[in-house]
């Protein structure tokens, strides 16, 4: 398996996040990247984010971001 560019979009996005603060959220506005707001609607299908714009973190969501970031954080070290 590979990581395609919808899943990488997907793993930014959610990197986004700030862990340390569950209550906030993010804001995917009409005018961003193509690719964020189709991540954003991916994420909110699959159950990740409670709106499809972004929102909030599910709690599947937030074990989803923790993990992306942990790996980030593995990577660039």
């Amino acid at each position: 398996m590979a990581f395609t560019h919808e899943l990488v979009a997907e793993l930014e996005l959610l990197c986004l996040y700030d862990l340390e603060n569950t209550q906030a959220g993010l804001k995917i506005h009409h005018d961003a990247e193509p690719a964020a707001i189709d991540a954003a609607r991916r994420l909110h299908a699959k159950g990740l984010l409670d709106q499809a714009d972004g929102g909030y973190l599910t709690s599947l969501g937030l074990d989803a971001a923790e993990h992306a970031q942990v790996l980030l954080g593995i990577l660039r070290s």
